[in-house]
């Protein structure tokens, strides 16, 4: 189905190409004036030029040949050379029927790509904490806009699974004399133990990157140890993630890379792309053109240990194989940039990837408390994610009580679930990845405003009047779409026609924010025509069926929009 301003934009070819001008680029834009008009185009100002013609004179010639289109209900030029435009109600109400019954509401497939969307990241015997709920959200949004646009998409975990923290953790059990194998709660107090430690003991340090040796290069103690933690830690990181709606397909480590480092830098030394200085192993990837100094990609350290560049690299060699894909999305804090340079570059430069793989950084800011600092308990520690979720959980349900609401108490619990779900989800992705953002639980748990809820409620509201609708008789099936009756269904109209386009933005530019700037603005137009319209009053039947039809499709939109940020909306608030 073609986009409404793609439409728009061939009429107004059609009128230039008529008139005897160049079409080429002529497009139709919303207007920047919509107390003037709703859309327009501007392609005469940039002929004018090379016709030798005033912009003026340009309009007026292809508005006369927009006359009887069946496109527009108004065409007229404005000095100097503007051309204002209005579209047709009966043209906007056939576009609003075909929408409503077009696959993906009218959204094509163009992608059929190959991607892995590479988010999550939490370390093993840890529990997850408010830092991985950001690359969370983000990227199970990423990837699930990625797959509705058409793509093969998996989303991949990337555990840290094979690090220092595991020799910190098993020197500390020694330390202890642990003849058994911990619990989850025991890792989650040996392991910070650990790490503080090794702060101001050097011995314990080094008995642990010895350990850390040992695991990697074998060591069946070790590796029974790491095997029984992998165990609890996957099982709690499973169960955890499903409280958050977020998925893996892939749920493997760096330790799944690791048999692929050896062969990996053997053939970066034998391509004599690898080289040692300081007694590392570095490739260059600085390039001509580079604004700021990009160091050496460092592949192994001095000792012969590896890196997270190594670990990222060998994961993009495992990837090939395993997947072949087309694109590998990173969805990592934005501090990490230089980083995923020097990864990308060194990818493309040793052929672990072909060249024309597509590499993205998707860096995000961090969540902040209200103080303007990195979001912290009460007492100043950092904040479970489960923690989190509980407290907002506790939030929604107290305000829907407050609200006086008849529903049962398991009713309550389910739909207070949902919209907390949806205030921290809400709350993230409504703002663009890359800036910070305040996490402020007053403000995101509003019924009010650009929140979650308030999109729960709109769609709330949206089933109530269908429910209400049936139990008078009426029958929602095989309605048709009239024209709009006032100027609120027709930004109603207009806004829905403006899905497709968004997704396709939303994806283009990994920006999950997009999605949400859209259904506030969908959730705001269906108020305000909610506000102005008496639907289940309406004697009119052909027109209250229209209406039924309209807000079917409204509430189709929002329920498609708000699976893609990762959550849904209960039957009653």
């Amino acid at each position: 189905m073609k986009k409404l301003l793609d439409i728009l934009s061939d009429e107004l070819k059609r009128a230039f190409k008529e008139a005897g001008y160049d079409d080429e680029k002529i497009i139709v834009t919303a207007s920047n004036r919509p107390d003037l008009c709703e859309y327009q185009c501007n392609g005469a100002m940039a002929l004018a030029k090379e016709a030798h013609k005033a912009p003026f004179m340009i309009a007026e010639e292809v508005v006369t040949r927009l006359e009887g289109s069946g496109y527009f209900s108004k065409a007229e030029c404005v000095k100097p050379g503007f051309i204002n435009l209005d579209i047709s109600d009966d043209f906007l109400a056939s576009y609003i029927s075909e929408e409503a019954t077009a696959d993906k509401f009218g959204l094509e497939n163009k992608a059929s790509k190959k991607v892995v969307v590479d988010y999550g990241g939490p370390n093993v015997a840890k529990p997850l904490h408010i830092g991985h709920l950001r690359a969370a959200i983000i990227g199970e949004a990423v990837k699930r806009i990625s797959k509705y646009v058409g793509n093969d998409t998996l989303g991949d975990i990337h555990m840290g699974d094979w690090g220092l923290q595991m020799g910190l953790i098993i020197a500390e059990m020694k330390e202890r004399g642990m003849d058994r194998m911990p619990t989850l709660d025991e890792l989650s107090e040996i392991y910070p133990a650990a790490s503080e430690k090794s702060k101001s003991d050097e011995a314990f340090k080094n008995k642990a990157m010895d350990i850390t040796f040992g695991l990697q290069h074998g060591n069946e103690e070790y590796l029974r140890i790491w095997r029984h933690i992998m165990d609890i830690s996957v099982a709690d990181l499973k169960q955890n993630y499903d409280k958050l709606n977020v998925s893996f397909e892939i749920w493997k480590g760096e330790a799944d890379a690791d048999p692929y480092i050896a062969p990996m830098v053997e053939k970066m030394k034998k391509d004599g792309l690898a080289y040692e200085s300081e007694g590392a192993l570095v490739v260059d990837v600085s390039e001509e053109g580079d604004a700021k100094e990009v160091p050496p990609c460092m592949i192994l350290k001095s000792d012969g240990a590896s890196l997270y560049t190594t670990t990222d690299l060998a994961t993009l060699v495992q990837r090939e194989q395993d997947y072949d894909p087309d694109a590998v999305i990173y969805v990592v804090d934005k501090r990490q940039d230089l980083h995923f340079v020097q990864v990308f570059r060194a990818a493309k430069k040793c052929c672990i990837v072909p060249e024309e793989t597509k590499l993205s950084f998707l860096g995000f800011g961090t969540m902040n408390g209200k103080d303007g600092k990195p979001f912290k308990t009460r007492d100043g520690g950092v904040m479970r994610l489960e923690s989190l979720l509980d407290e907002v959980y506790e939030k929604c349900l107290e305000r829907m009580k407050e609200n006086g609401s008849d529903m049962t108490e398991d009713e309550l619990k389910d739909a207070a679930g949902k919209i907390a779900l949806a205030a921290i989800k809400y709350g993230d992705l409504s703002n663009e990845a890359r800036k910070d953002y305040v996490f402020d639980i007053d403000k995101f748990t509003s019924f009010e405003g650009n929140t979650g809820p308030y999109i729960l409620y709109t769609m709330v509201r949206i089933k109530s009047i269908l429910r209400k609708y049936q139990e008078n008789g009426g029958k929602a099936d095989d309605m048709k779409i009239l024209y709009p009756a006032n100027a609120s269904e027709k930004s109603l109209m207009m806004t829905l026609a403006g899905f497709a386009p968004m997704i396709e933005s939303a994806w283009e530019g990994l920006a999950p924010h997009r999605i949400c700037a859209y259904i506030y603005q969908l959730a705001n137009d269906f108020n305000k025509f909610y506000h102005e319209t008496k639907i289940i009053s309406e004697e009119d039947k052909a027109r209250q069926g229209s209406w039924i039809a309209l807000i079917k499709l409204t509430l189709s939109v929002l329920e498609t929009s708000i699976d893609l940020l990762g959550f849904e909306a209960p039957e009653a608030m």
